[in-house]
């Protein structure tokens, strides 16, 4: 098998091999290794490398495997873990120059248990600073590029994993979500993203309390998907709005056969591109031959959805933010600062407008739910804006029309406001300047089996992602 080959094989299928010793760990750390090297520069989806503890890891792996010891459900896999939450010992930038020499002295209960089941973190994977960007550059680690088209954004903020997923360079990614930043750059790199039900996965405090915001898995298939949200959810006791009990999903399911799944193509809400639009109708058809009723909706949601979501966020997490503004404020991008700027106006009688909204759309939303099995839509409106694109200054035009250029090119947002709907994005092609598109399957609260039976269906259609060279960027 070759280097290539050995990084785009499934977490799920090297585990098998690890097991039966048709491969070792150290053989697949040394491919992702040589080729995250090689992809340094052009893709540019990590900040800080572990390497040579990596291979130590892997070592220790393998004797594991050789000896027929216990071994833990990620024993051995190159997780790269997004520069946000911390591991004791090493640093942590957020994708800030302000944070650039910080050095963690905790390790996040995510990070914890991703170690604790034998995932190797061999890299952090790059994020736009503080994560409030749906795009990944920044001062500190420059520009993540697309590795399908790098002339394009790989998606933000979980924009390295996503980049890091889609070109090889790890097996298995964690992310967080906000405004769609798991969703987003799993759409944008062609790859699997879960935004699971608030509360179901701990989180660092503050952003724990703040029901926008979930942590959750990335990956190249669904079924790698489940298995590393398998391992990230569960209670914690750092975490006072993690559920109880620990839910664990199954790998495998049943038919979707007679399942009737509700669709809409713009929510109400948002322009979206031709290609988009085409790749969705395709993908509606895989499910129609699945034998699902594929049914269009209208959620008949209120016109002002995405200007409540940003003055939510800009309440919380602006206001956040704009306590560095006095002493760090040169050292922020311009769309950090930006946010931080909204965050210090933002008011209380802002905030309580948002919620009224997010109380106004789950009164379509939910019954929709209640007669559908889930519900679907695209991902992105438009595939990618390009690379280096600033949210402060530059424009998006979708179909002739101007949209908001921060988040009105992406279709995610509303799910966050939906918080305890899981949703999975799944690709379901690529546009013609060669950027993948992406799904988002929507399932009732608390459901997160429903939407990975009908993304691994899915999946099982359409033959996967990545299964062989032509299916793979070219780098």
């Amino acid at each position: 098998m070759s280097d290539l080959d050995l990084c785009y094989l499934p977490a799920h299928e090297a585990l098998r091999r690890f097991k039966s010793r048709e491969l070792s760990p150290v053989e697949l750390m040394e491919a992702t290794i040589r080729r995250a090297e090689t992809l340094k520069a052009s893709v540019n989806a990590l900040t800080y490398t572990h390497f040579d503890e990596a291979m130590d890891l892997a070592r220790k792996a393998e004797a594991k495997y050789a000896r027929g010891a216990r071994t833990g459900a990620l024993e051995g896999l190159p997780v790269g873990i997004k520069d946000e939450s911390e591991i004791k010992g090493k640093p942590t930038s957020i994708g800030s120059l302000i944070h650039k020499d910080h050095i963690a002295d905790r390790t996040s209960t995510m990070n914890a248990r991703v170690m604790a089941a034998g995932g190797i973190v061999h890299a952090r994977t790059a994020t736009p600073e503080f994560c409030c960007a749906g795009t990944t550059w920044s001062r500190l680690w420059g520009v993540t590029r697309n590795p399908w088209n790098p002339d394009f954004t790989c998606g933000g903020s979980s924009g390295g994993a996503g980049a890091s997923l889609a070109s090889g360079t790890s097996s298995l990614a964690t992310g967080s979500d906000i405004g769609g930043s798991i969703r987003i750059p799993a759409s944008a790199c062609g790859v699997v993203g879960y935004k699971p039900p608030y509360g179901r996965n701990p989180d660092d405090t503050p952003f724990n309390l703040d029901f926008f915001c979930h942590t959750g898995p990335m990956a190249r298939t669904v079924r790698d998907a489940i298995l590393l949200q398998n391992i990230m959810c569960g209670p914690s006791p750092d975490d006072i709005v993690s559920l109880r009990p620990k839910l664990r999903l199954p790998l495998e399911y049943k038919p979707i056969k007679g399942w009737k799944i509700a669709f809409s193509m713009d929510l109400g809400l948002f322009e979206v591109d031709p290609d988009v639009q085409k790749n969705t109708l395709a993908a509606l058809d895989v499910f129609r031959s699945l034998g699902a009723t594929v049914e269009a909706v209208d959620l008949g949601w209120p016109s002002n959805v995405l200007a409540a979501g940003m003055g939510y966020l800009e309440h919380l997490f602006g206001g956040y933010l704009s306590t560095l503004l006095d002493t760090h404020g040169d050292k922020m991008t311009t769309y950090a600062r930006e946010f931080a700027e909204h965050g210090r106006g933002s008011k209380s009688t802002d905030f309580v407008a948002s919620l009224e909204v997010v109380g106004e759309m789950y009164k379509t939303l939910g019954p929709i739910l209640d007669r559908y099995d889930v519900l679907v839509c695209p991902t992105n409106a438009l595939p990618a804006v390009p690379a280096d694109f600033d949210q402060t200054t530059g424009t998006v035009e979708i179909n002739g029309k101007v949209v908001n250029p921060s988040l009105g090119w992406v279709m995610t947002t509303p799910f966050n406001m939906m918080s305890r709907c899981p949703v999975l994005s799944v690709p379901t092609g690529h546009a013609g300047n060669g950027v993948p598109t992406g799904l988002q399957i929507v399932g009732r609260t608390y459901r997160d089996a429903d939407v990975f039976r009908a993304g691994l269906a899915f999946e099982e259609a359409v033959g996967g992602w990545y299964g062989d060279a032509a299916s793979r960027p070219r780098l």
